[in-house]
């Protein structure tokens, strides 16, 4: 992938899963602590290549408290404080909690990756969107109405076959190519490392999902993302 060649920002399905392992052990590195982004698996889907393997990304049981106490959802779970593990976080479900599951998919009609979550109280009740968008900080709330690529969609999750909220990917390949400083083709080893890390520091904030600073820091090239 070297040359000079222009980049539309898109993400071949072979990167996409060198870029996947990329952030799950860049995760399980920096948030050993936590609940870790796990590679999951899949029977091919009947519009995907058949010569390739199939699966997503996985983040399970993730808390997130209500935005009444967002800034300590900010401070325990993704800010700078000591991280919980994973038995401290399962103590603190209370009514109150709304937990939330991430997946990264791969799309292949956009060719970017595609973040599918859903929320539940701590009884397994789904969230409704209302009260979803009532979790989310008050710029996540401000980028979801200002952004045309954070337009957010209830859908069936393609492997799941049940239906989970999920970031249309329309306008992904453009700001990616404004993180990666243009149109030049990036070289491949640069598009596995910093993709999909780069891609969830942008689109997480979208849900609240944050990525810590010393993920980002002690991986991606100085000025990446500013």
């Amino acid at each position: 992938m070297e040359g000079s060649c222009t980049w539309d920002g898109t993400l071949s399905l072979d990167n996409f899963h060198a870029s996947a392992k990329m952030l799950s052990e860049r995760w399980k590195e920096v948030n050993s602590g936590l609940s870790p982004w796990t590679w999951i698996p899949c029977q091919r889907l009947p519009w995907g290549d058949s010569k390739k393997a199939e699966g997503y990304l996985s983040l399970e049981n993730t808390l997130l408290l209500k935005s009444n106490e967002e800034h300590q959802a900010e401070g325990s779970y993704f800010g700078e404080e000591e991280p919980l593990d994973d038995a401290t976080l399962v103590q603190s479900y209370n009514q109150e909690s709304h937990i939330y599951d991430f997946h990264i998919l791969y799309s292949n009609s956009y060719r970017v990756p595609v973040l599918y979550f859903r929320g539940y109280r701590s009884d397994g009740q789904p969230l409704a969107l209302d009260d979803i968008e009532k979790d989310l900080p008050s710029y996540s709330s401000s980028i979801l109405k200002e952004s045309k690529w954070t337009f957010m969609t209830q859908e069936d999750h393609p492997y799941l076959k049940r239906p989970w909220f999920t970031l249309h990917p329309c306008g992904t390949s453009d700001w990616m190519k404004l993180l990666f400083h243009g149109h030049v083709l990036p070289a491949k080893d640069v598009v596995v490392h910093q993709y999909l890390l780069s891609w969830l520091s942008v689109v997480g904030q979208a849900v609240g999902l944050r990525i810590p600073l010393e993920m980002i820091n002690k991986h991606l090239q100085p000025n990446f993302l500013t």
